[in-house]
């Protein structure tokens, strides 16, 4: 199933937020004319196969490249990848303590 696809379900249920970021998956006239009825700026990249291209905010569309690549290093701990712990109360913990030793890292 496409991405859009899968957004019409939560589309209604997005809370208020300034923008939303999202890859070129999500690149389809309704999402952004949902969007902007709740009062929420796109930042979605345009597939490459539209005839009318959209312009958005390039240094803003970098960020989610972050979030994206935290997801990937958060699945490189086998734990998380896994999902070893059954209480998500527990679950949500490791994923704490595994972004705090990622970011630590990191710097």
């Amino acid at each position: 199933m496409s991405d859009y696809k899968g957004a019409s379900l939560i589309v209604d249920a997005l809370p208020p937020a300034k923008w939303v970021l999202a890859d070129r998956g999500y690149d389809a006239d309704w999402f952004r004319d949902a969007l902007r009825e709740k009062g929420i700026k796109a930042c979605i990249s345009a597939k490459k196969n539209r005839k009318q291209k959209i312009k958005f905010n390039g240094k803003l569309y970098k960020q989610r490249l972050k979030v994206e690549n935290i997801f990937g290093k958060l699945k490189d701990w086998r734990r998380v990848a896994t999902r070893y712990d059954r209480c998500a109360h527990t679950f949500f913990s490791t994923i704490c303590i595994a972004a705090s030793l990622i970011f630590y890292l990191n710097q």
